[in-house]
Formats: structure tokens, sequence, C-alpha cells
């Protein structure tokens, strides 16, 4: 592997971690506490990510508790989880906010995977950008002479093998969450 894709492999390894969170917080209708942890509740006048407030755990297949370290929150817990769209239903018990999963339709389960395809397409764009970063890094190697012109259709080459393999890799993952989500 060449200096040039070495030097920005974390950020493509950086995109392909976004895009296995952004995976995790699909539910695939199990409870899966990374599907709310990153939702921004309202508390002492900032907005900050649930997992910071509370401690989540999953109870049942279909069942999760938000059990927040300060209970006066529990009202801006709920509504933030209600109002973050995501189909699930909320209710405060005590001192707990419970979190239950519904049972997922076929529509439900198309919409998820459409979802899943467009975070999907972001994923790949994010490689993609890293990867014009890179060329544009040989481009002026090659300009300044740094480089020969059959090192930068190496390197160019190289390039382009590897964002394959990373762009397989992320297809690879969105297969393998569609089959989750498809299966009933």
């Amino acid at each position: 592997m060449n200096d040039f894709i070495k030097k920005h492999e974390e950020e493509f390894k950086g995109a392909i971690e976004h895009f296995k969170k952004e995976l995790a917080a699909i539910r695939a209708g199990r409870a899966n506490p990374a599907m709310i942890e990153n939702i921004m509740v309202e508390s002492y006048g900032a907005k900050t990510p649930l997992k910071q407030l509370a401690s989540i755990m999953t109870q049942e297949a279909r069942t999760m508790v938000v059990q927040p370290w300060d209970k006066s929150l529990l009202k801006e817990i709920e509504k933030a989880i209600t109002y973050a769209n995501l189909g699930l239903s909320v209710s405060v018990d005590s001192a707990i906010v419970r979190v239950v999963v519904p049972q997922m339709t076929e529509e439900n389960r198309r919409d998820l995977v459409k979802l899943m395809n467009e975070k999907l397409e972001a994923g790949k764009v994010g490689v993609r950008s890293v990867r014009e970063k890179v060329k544009e890094e040989i481009m002026n190697a090659f300009r300044g002479s740094e480089i020969t012109e059959d090192d930068k259709y190496q390197f160019v080459e190289e390039l382009d093998k590897k964002v394959g393999e990373w762009n397989k890799e992320l297809q690879n993952m969105a297969e393998q969450k569609e089959k989750e989500i498809m299966s009933v």
C-alpha cells in the first residue's frame, strides 16, 4: 500500500465505522440501546445525548429500560424519544422510561431498508470524499515532480482498488443488515 493511502487510512476506516454505528441505530424488530443512545435530550438548558444522562438496558427482546441518573429528567427523556420519531412506544414508570419496539410490518421493513440504503450511500460518499483528497495529493505530488507519471498511475490504480474493497465491505454490511431487517 502506498504512503498516500496509508496516510489517510484512518479516515477511510472512520467512514466505515460511522456507517457501522448508523446501521446499529436502525431497528430490526429487536431492542438495541444503539437505537436511542444518541437522541439529544434537553437537559439543564443544553442538548445532551441520552447515553450521557442515563443507563440504557435491553430488558427483553423488544423492550428497553432507560434509567436516568437525575430523576427530574424523566419527562424530557420521554419527550425526546417520542419526538425522535423512531416508531417506538414510550412510557414512564416511576423512576424509569420504558421503550417498547413494536412488531415490524412488511411496510416498516421496506421503509427501514430504504433508510439503510440512504445511509449506505452516505457511507460510500464518505469513502469517495477521502478518495478525492488522496487522489488530489497524488496529482499534486506528480505536478511537483515528486513522483513519476508511472508512479501516479500506479498509485491511483492502488487507490481505486482499495476504495473498491472498502465499498465492498460497506455493501456486505448493508446486505447483512437487510437480511436481518427482512427476516420475520
